[in-house]
């Protein structure tokens, strides 16, 4: 019987092969392994403006799928970075940005990556905040020469949140145990085996606080807010974009279409300059709004899409710079 179940399993596996349902320009079994292709979505002139859609959660973690796995969202936003950097006749940037943020460290590395981009090519970089870019998602947007939010953004949560499970309580009740053997006394600081000491969440907070001053640094370094200003900021709770605008956290509420042009005009770009795109396959009537690089089994796959954990109890215990509304924010 599991002989004939594995049979089973390798047939249907050949079939979808064979059908088409597995796309050829995607590795069957090791990814995606078609290189980033350009696709102009308008314009026609060589100049060239290059959107780059952020969607999902911020990670720099490999994401295994069925039969195939894709590139954390930092290894493709750096990938289409350095494609971008080689053209000389791309003069801006669009980051499309829809994301409630995520680690507290990619979030970081995507921000000094934009960074270098701007300082090696001089390119203007434009953000264009859709549903939401909190936390992580604002973090990135930083570099940016000017920020655009949809009338309905959410945005703002400049904060740093720690998540660290427990489950000591339910483990006395169990009478479930764990023996521990530690060099010093604060090896297992943070342990979800016990309850922590007076001492262990100072710590704890003065590493968050720390992570958290870091993040408001980094809205005073980039933008011009005042000290009032920066103490409403500071308190990491989210807006809509009316009152992001005036806190100083975005520059227009807009539209995608006000980003591209701020972005040409910034460039000094001609109006017929080219709008593209980096993907892996091409498709019909393709658009802005269009998040996906490549066909996965008959599923569009998001450019830099990292689904978010469906609730707080799968977070892996660290440091994030995400609006985690389950959470009560961050």
């Amino acid at each position: 019987m599991k002989n004939r179940t594995c049979v089973l399993i390798g047939l249907l596996i050949l079939a979808f092969a064979v059908s088409g349902c597995v796309s050829p320009r995607v590795g069957f079994l090791g990814g995606e392994t078609v290189p980033l292709k350009e696709y102009t979505l308008q314009g026609t002139s060589r100049e060239k403006v290059l959107v780059i859609p952020v969607e999902g959660f911020i990670s720099d973690e490999r994401q295994e799928r069925f039969l195939r796995s894709e590139p954390s969202m930092v290894q493709e936003i750096v990938s289409q970075l350095r494609k971008a950097q080689n053209d000389r006749h791309l003069k801006a940037v669009v980051l499309k940005i829809d994301s409630p943020g995520g680690t507290v460290t990619a979030s970081d590395v995507l921000y000094h990556e934009i960074s270098v981009f701007k300082e090696r090519t001089g390119a203007t970089l434009v953000v264009s905040m859709m549903n939401v870019a909190a936390s992580g998602g604002y973090y990135i947007s930083l570099p940016a020469d000017y920020i655009v939010a949809h009338p309905t953004t959410i945005t703002g949560s400049v904060g740093v949140i720690f998540v660290q499970p427990k489950f000591y309580a339910l483990m006395e009740k169990t009478g479930v145990d764990v023996d521990v053997s530690k060099s010093g006394d604060k090896k297992d600081m943070g342990s979800p085996f016990r309850e922590a000491s007076e001492e262990e969440k100072h710590i704890m907070q003065n590493l968050t606080d720390s992570l958290g001053k870091r993040f408001v640094d980094l809205v005073s370094t980039n933008r011009e807010v005042t000290a009032a200003q920066l103490a409403d900021i500071s308190s990491a709770r989210i807006y809509l974009a009316d009152e992001a605008l005036r806190l100083g956290l975005i520059d227009e509420v807009g539209y995608i279409e006000d980003a591209l042009e701020e972005a040409k005009q910034r460039a000094k770009l001609p109006s017929s300059a080219k709008v593209v795109v980096y993907r892996r396959v091409k498709y019909p009537d393709d658009n802005l709004y269009n998040t996906a690089t490549s066909d996965m089994m008959g599923r569009t796959s998001p450019v830099v899409s990292i689904d978010l954990p469906v609730s707080p109890a799968d977070l892996q215990p660290g440091f994030y710079y995400l609006w985690l509304p389950q959470q009560g924010g961050g």
